[in-house]
């Protein structure tokens, strides 16, 4: 992929998305589309493939495609220069731990055009990823708890999935273990273990079902 673009000799950085970056629609007449549109078919190939890492990256950038700037190849070039930086990063995996653990996570309003916010999770099978995802949410949240809560839904749905394919399989023991996802919004969790709903928070009692 560097080859192809011509970065293998590029200065390598140490991280693929500066947080302080702010992506917005370009105003002006959008450049090299076609050849920002094979920069990200390539990079999420490697997404999708072996690198979770990226993942937030691409996401965020797969959606000025059709109206970039030279500020979006700005920051293209920087996951370009950060997989420069770790060519030799992997996945791995151990015999130990054998059960499915997962994290879930949420950004609340990362994007101000229209208020949505950021999804992600990954899943550890013998201590290496084998699911991971970083998705734009599709209901506007009104607090970071209902962003969180959301995340956690959409990520006990994969959990759910995954448990479901190990079990057809013959190399998992049965009855098999207990998932084990975590959260790092206290609100959230105590959302998760309380049934009483209000007016203000009936648009996360559907999602009770999953993440239970």
């Amino acid at each position: 992929m560097l080859r192809r673009f011509n970065y293998k000799d590029c200065s390598p950085v140490a991280t693929p998305f500066n947080p302080t970056y702010k992506l917005t629609q370009n105003s002006g007449r959008p450049i090299a589309q076609l050849e920002y549109a094979k920069v990200i078919g390539y990079l999420m190939y490697a997404m999708t493939s072996t690198r979770p890492d990226i993942a937030f990256a691409v996401g965020k950038l797969s959606r000025y495609i059709s109206n970039l700037s030279k500020f979006h190849w700005h920051v293209i070039c920087q996951v370009l220069k950060y997989l420069n930086k770790t060519q030799d990063y992997g996945l791995s995996y151990l015999s130990y731990p054998s059960v499915i653990e997962g994290c879930s996570d949420a950004s609340w309003i990362t994007n101000k055009e229209d208020y949505a916010s950021m999804s992600g999770w990954v899943y550890l099978l013998g201590g290496g990823a084998v699911s991971w995802a970083s998705k734009k949410q599709t209901c506007i949240t009104d607090s970071t708890m209902a962003a969180e809560f959301v995340a956690l839904a959409t990520a006990s749905k994969e959990a759910k999935w995954l448990r479901n394919l190990l079990l057809e399989g013959p190399l998992r023991p049965k009855p098999m273990s207990l998932l084990s996802i975590h959260c790092d919004s206290k609100s959230t969790l105590s959302r998760v273990y309380s049934y009483v709903y209000n007016e203000k928070s009936r648009h996360i009692g559907h999602r009770h079902a999953y993440v239970h």
